[in-house]
């Protein structure tokens, strides 16, 4: 072949796949451009809306405006601890013997390249029991408004409250 016959093959190579060199260009330039040193948002996991101390000093915040409570100490105990739950991959292989089921945790990598589990959901705490001593504690309608507010706010049942009076 000669010098001609190559050069009209590679224009025609060129009219028809024009569009695909461009893109291919496009794409060498933007992956040459330097990358800015902006802080990247870290990816939002969800966080608990109140953690035990918090709640803690939230009730009593909240559980001194009862009409009668007065001043109100809260205790709270956990049965359990906040939970995290990750994210994971399950690949399924089936042998001769039995289906073995492989568990992997996914990672992401933050702009530091540092690894963290994706994060698949937060369990609040489970909380045993509730103890508020209040000045108050020894009203039945303060009573019955502390049960209910705590209640309300733990998950906990009415008998796992108790409602003292304060000294």
């Amino acid at each position: 072949m000669d010098w001609i016959a190559c050069k009209r093959k590679g224009q025609e190579y060129l009219k028809k796949y024009r569009c695909v060199l461009l893109v291919a260009l496009a794409g060498v330039v933007l992956m040459s451009l330097p990358v800015a040193d902006s802080e990247e948002a870290p990816v939002s996991q969800p966080q608990p809306t109140v953690q035990t101390p918090d709640l803690q000093q939230s009730l009593e915040e909240i559980l001194t405006k009862i009409s009668g409570a007065g001043k109100v100490e809260v205790l709270l105990t956990q049965s359990e601890g906040e939970r995290t739950i990750y994210q994971t991959d399950e690949e399924s292989s089936y042998g001769e013997a039995s289906g073995d089921i492989r568990s992997q945790t996914v990672l992401i990598t933050n702009a530091d390249r540092g690894e963290t589990g994706l994060i698949r959901q937060i369990d609040p705490p489970s909380y045993r029991g509730a103890v508020i001593v209040c000045q108050g504690g020894d009203s039945p309608q303060v009573k019955l408004a502390i049960v209910e507010a705590v209640s309300n706010a733990t998950g906990l049942t009415a008998d796992k409250i108790c409602v003292l009076k304060m000294k």
